[in-house]
Order: structure tokens, then C-alpha cells, then sequence
């Protein structure tokens, strides 16, 4: 109910930044991309596009930067703003993910995941997660995998609720490292592989 309110309430925003990606860069206003939700369920994740059409090396998708040269004009902003990742509310109303999760991956890293990181994907992945209110694309893979294990094995919908309210500071204040959260994160992830 909620994910349907809020598609409801964006979705002026959303024909507005639709209508500016088109006239910039005549195309499809949507990415679509294979990822990897609760399970080992593939499914295609929506965003809306902002990088250049045909220009997009396939070795790049999923690691350019907002800064990238091949990320357009409006790309830069609506990812700064996360409004790119406003469609993945009808990934949420068709059940592949939720509001609050681990961010869902693309296939191959997930074929080589271990025990430990495996356990990411025992919940619905989100639309934010506790990685990306503490440093986000700051952060090193290893690390944002201890933090989505954390929020996995921590789960509560305070936890939820906590997240969501950080991710507005993160869009009003940017991404900035949170050293607490990832050094309790890392401590537990070391502890869990130890103990197995």
C-alpha cells in the first residue's frame, strides 16, 4: 500500500523528468536491467535512463558514476536526487523487491558469492538499504556487502523505518561514509566467518 501511494505521489515528477530525458536524448526513457532479488529470483530491475543512448560500453553497466562522462546532463541530476530510481516502485508493487533491502545485483558477481554473502539475498532487495545511507558508492563491494548482511540479520521495521528517514538526508545531503556503522558491519562479518 504504501510503494502504491508513493507511485501515485511521484508520478507527476516522473512524467516531467521523462519528458526532459526524451528531449535531450530522443530514446527509451527507461533502463532495464537482469538483477538478482530474494532467492536467486532474476528479475528486471526499472530505472529511469540518464546516460547517452548507444554509448554505454557493456564492461560499464552497473559501475559509471554519476560523474561519468557518459551519464547525460539530466542523468547527473536525477541520480544525485535518486529520482532514477523511482520506477523500481513497480518493482516493488509486483513483489520483486521492497522499499528497504540490500540493493539488488547483477547475475554474475552473485553466481560467485560465498556463504556469507549469499545471505544478502534472503530478503527482498530495496530501493535503499542500510549500505546506502552509510557511503553508498563510497563504499567497497566487500563493504557494502557486510553492511547489507547486517541489516539482513538485524532486520526490524524500526530498522526499516530508520533507513528510510536517513535516505532523505543522503538525498538532500549527498553520500557521505558512515565509519561507525561499517566498523560494526565489518566486525560482525569477520565474526560470522569465522564462526560459520
Amino acid at each position: 500500500m504504501v510503494a502504491a501511494a508513493l507511485g501515485l505521489v511521484v508520478a507527476p515528477l516522473l512524467i516531467v523528468v521523462a519528458l526532459a530525458i526524451y528531449a535531450q536524448d530522443r530514446g527509451p526513457i527507461f533502463f532495464r536491467q537482469r538483477r538478482v532479488g530474494m532467492g536467486f529470483v532474476e528479475f528486471d530491475l526499472l530505472k529511469l535512463r540518464s546516460m547517452w543512448l548507444n554509448d554505454v560500453p557493456a564492461e560499464s553497466v552497473g559501475t559509471v558514476r554519476g560523474d561519468h562522462a557518459l551519464v547525460t546532463p539530466i542523468g547527473r541530476i536525477i541520480r544525485r536526487l535518486k529520482i532514477d530510481e523511482l520506477p523500481q516502485i513497480w518493482n516493488v508493487l509486483r513483489g520483486d523487491m521492497s522499499l528497504v533491502g540490500p540493493r539488488p545485483m547483477i547475475p554474475g558477481p552473485v553466481e560467485r558469492y560465498d556463504a556469507f554473502e549469499r545471505r544478502r539475498l534472503a530478503v527482498r532487495p530495496g530501493m535503499t538499504g542500510w549500505a546506502q545511507v552509510n557511503g553508498n558508492t563510497e563504499l567497497t563491494w566487500p563493504e557494502r556487502i557486510a553492511l547489507d548482511v547486517w541489516y539482513v540479520d538485524h532486520w526490524s521495521p524500526g530498522f526499516d523505518l530508520k533507513i528510510l528517514v536517513k535516505t532523505l538526508g543522503v538525498i538532500v545531503r549527498g553520500e557521505h561514509s558512515n565509519r561507525d556503522a561499517l566498523e560494526r558491519a565489518n566486525a560482525y562479518a569477520n565474526h560470522s566467518r569465522r564462526s560459520g
